[in-house]
């Protein structure tokens, strides 16, 4: 017979509240085309993207998440020193160590939580939700913020024909905390690393340990075509699997919230998975643009504080990017 005294936590979890910060500076299209060969024409028909918001030097990672942090507590109602556990999703902190959610959590006033970052792309949200929903339930944490931030402006070539207009800065994030009754679904999440070429970083930081080195500083690429084709097919099995596993169809969705990757992809999926007229559908990367790791709670906030959402609405999520991972889930939207 186990020693071991079993976990006691919440028996389910939620999302309590969301927040979201977007840099001040709006770039339109015309910016974009300073530097490649295109048109706002082609831009909006090939993304949908009309502007982005790309960050200032003060507009750092952890400053961005700081404002979407204190947004989602006050939303939550929840008080920093409750909070007991930090997980950043971020793919442009360009420190490797330490965790840029150990910082985070010291500028909210969090005392002594858990803290660390996960790379999973444009998933990461996904990710990070699932694993404060299971710290909540196994009692590590009654809870837990989960934050998804970029600067991906930082990691845009501007010459890039293909890429150049995709990208955007911004943070979004949720305070996950206890439920009475089931408000996040199963995740069904995985990764295709035979196809992890068709989105990646340019080179890797390690050729920067010489001045002299002829390489142009790292930045994301992607094999458009194959990424939409997966995307559009791939990942509508596994947003129907998410409904599936949550044991709701897509008639009982109120609200569906697709990474922002491409208004095309998105459009598409919804055609794909048969939505019926009545469910909203975020189309934040209009504005936004590609904001990978904080594209749902960025789109997610600005459903709800327009309207278009409301609290207690049910909300299919799915993520999907580099490696190539994805994570899809039903939750109830706080």
């Amino acid at each position: 017979m186990s020693k071991i005294k079993p976990a006691k936590g919440s028996p389910y979890a939620r999302i309590l509240g969301v927040g979201g910060y977007r840099p001040i500076r709006v770039v339109p299209n015309e910016v974009i085309l300073e530097t490649i060969d295109s048109s706002d024409e082609w831009i909006r028909s090939r993304s949908g993207i009309a502007t982005r918001h790309w960050a200032s030097p003060e507009e750092t990672v952890a400053a961005m998440s700081v404002e979407a942090s204190g947004k989602a507590l006050a939303d939550a109602g929840v008080a920093p020193e409750q909070i007991g556990a930090v997980i950043v999703s971020t793919v442009s902190h360009f420190k490797q160590t330490p965790a840029v959610a150990t910082e985070i959590a010291h500028r909210i006033g969090a005392v002594k939580p858990a803290a660390f970052d996960i790379s999973a792309g444009c998933a990461g949200f996904g990710y990070g939700l699932t694993l404060a929903k299971g710290m909540v339930v196994e009692g590590s944490a009654e809870y837990v913020l989960v934050i998804g931030v970029e600067r991906l402006s930082d990691l845009t070539d501007l010459e890039d024909r293909a890429t150049a207009f995709l990208f955007g800065d911004g943070a979004g994030a949720v305070v996950v905390g206890p439920s009475a009754e089931p408000a996040i679904g199963p995740t069904v999440w995985g990764s295709e690393g035979d196809k992890s070429d068709t989105i990646k970083q340019t080179v890797p930081w390690d050729e920067f340990r010489t001045k002299d080195t002829a390489e142009k500083f790292p930045a994301i690429t992607q094999e458009g075509q194959a990424v939409f084709r997966w995307a559009v097919f791939e990942m509508a099995k596994v947003a129907q699997q998410a409904l599936d596993a949550a044991g709701i169809t897509a008639d009982d969705l109120d609200v569906f919230i697709p990474h922002q990757a491409n208004m095309r992809i998105i459009d598409s999926m919804v055609k794909t998975l048969k939505l019926p007229e009545h469910v909203t559908v975020a189309r934040d990367v209009e504005t936004t643009g590609n904001t990978s790791a904080a594209s749902i709670p960025l789109a997610m906030e600005r459903l709800l504080a327009t309207g278009a959402a409301k609290s207690g609405d049910t909300a299919l999520v799915i993520g999907f990017g580099a490696g190539l991972v994805y994570a899809a889930t039903v939750v109830t939207l706080p």
